[in-house]
């Protein structure tokens, strides 16, 4: 392949990964809704990890380019922006405290 077929493939990637991210998003959305009407908190660090776990696993299973750790850096920021969503939710609806950096969150 050349370099703009390449660049095209990714092109096209890319907006595969747009429309699956958004998809999660909305995912993570209806999850906080159903965490707001059972009281729970939006940070659930036990779930964060199964994520994680879950997608280093998966990567080592089919033996992608990308690292463990780099895998790891990729779905924090994935949840930390799903984590904003939900905050941005509850907020809106009256639910819970202004958001807050992820970073305060997780102190």
């Amino acid at each position: 392949m050349t370099i703009d077929q390449l660049r095209q493939k990714i092109d096209e990637l890319d907006e595969r990964l747009v429309e699956l991210l958004n998809e999660r998003a909305s995912c993570a959305l209806r999850i906080g809704e159903i965490k707001q009407t059972l009281g729970l908190d939006i940070y659930q660090p036990d779930r964060e990890s199964q994520v994680l776990g879950h997608v280093r696993k998966h990567g080592v299973a089919i033996k992608g380019p990308l690292s463990q750790d780099a895998l790891t850096r990729l779905f924090e920021r994935i949840i930390d922006e799903a984590r904003r969503l939900e905050r941005e939710s509850a907020h809106t609806q009256g639910h819970e405290t202004p958001p807050r950096t992820d970073r305060a969150a997780k102190d």
